[in-house]
């Protein structure tokens, strides 16, 4: 009985060592108006914060193959940066396309909350702002970098808005979180977009509400892809989702305003978005996106 129960501790103690070691480590280090992230010492992303940029923004995204599966500012679309968040038409600004002076989100401080175990978080407080206006906007982002699986690698994009006045977002297709992929993953060049609802390409997705949406593609011989989720809780869920063949797409709620118009939220209003990224090997099948969102539902 004795030898049984020393037995049962050693196994204990050996599928609790194992399991600290499969863990990822995570770490995030700012170097000047940057914080790059690395998983078990591999790079992963960086997200960059200069004052002499539109917004903040990710890039490079790297997949499993170690190149990005984003892109940055392609030929017509110079205001394309990788993944990101920002919006056009507010109070009259553009915090969306290039020019600084139409209206910019700036970064006013950033922490390092955790590095160097699971996860890295930061903190990034941000302020939309143009010249010759007050500012309408403020924000508050919490960046969290997991890697759940071999393969597989989480960012997750929380952000709280508060607004500093009466704030009219006119219609627009420039809204709010979004990725560009790069071209080597588009549909035009073979890659696969699909949402929950199992639509495909442009054609069927374009304005279609989905909880999720997966783009993904092969390119030297590995097939990869990344996928943005939206939590259940965010304002306009299921938001639709504007998409392009060539290797963009967003959920884009502001596009479909209820009053087709324009949205409006009143001074002193603050919310939640909360997104995921999930940048992945294989398809949206086997990076398993659907039950990757049934668990992040219920966080």
């Amino acid at each position: 009985m004795k030898m049984k129960k020393i037995t049962i501790i050693l196994l204990f103690i050996s599928m609790m060592y194992s399991y600290s070691f499969s863990q990822s480590k995570v770490t995030a280090i700012q170097i000047g108006d940057r914080v790059d992230f690395s998983i078990d010492g591999n790079f992963f992303t960086s997200y960059i914060f200069p004052d002499n940029e539109k917004y903040p923004f990710f890039y490079p995204v790297n997949g499993p193959s170690n190149a990005s599966v984003t892109s940055i500012r392609n030929a017509n679309y110079p205001h394309h940066s990788s993944l990101f968040f920002g919006c056009d038409k507010v109070n009259g600004g553009n915090y969306w396309q290039e020019g600084i002076d139409r209206g910019q989100i700036t970064s006013l401080k950033v922490n390092i909350l955790e590095s160097g175990g699971d996860k890295a978080v930061i903190e990034n407080e941000c302020i939309w702002h143009r010249k010759d206006a007050d500012a309408p906007i403020k924000d508050k982002r919490i960046i969290t970098i997991s890697s759940p699986s071999k393969g597989m690698y989480q960012l997750d994009f929380d952000i709280t808005m508060e607004m500093l006045m009466d704030v009219r977002i006119d219609k627009t297709n420039h809204s709010l979180f979004s990725v560009r992929m790069d071209p080597d993953l588009a549909v035009i060049n073979g890659g696969t977009m699909i949402n929950a609802e199992n639509q495909k390409g442009e054609k069927a997705t374009f304005g279609q509400p989905s909880a999720w949406m997966d783009f993904s593609g092969e390119r030297m011989g590995k097939m990869e892809g990344i996928a943005i989720l939206q939590h259940p809780s965010n304002m306009w869920y299921p938001s639709p989702w504007f998409t392009r063949d060539y290797g963009f797409f967003s959920p884009t709620p502001m596009y479909w305003p209820e009053n087709d118009e324009y949205t409006f939220i009143k001074k002193g209003e603050s919310f939640t978005l909360r997104y995921r990224v999930i940048v992945h090997s294989g398809d949206h099948i086997e990076a398993d996106i659907a039950n990757a969102f049934e668990n992040y539902k219920s966080e």
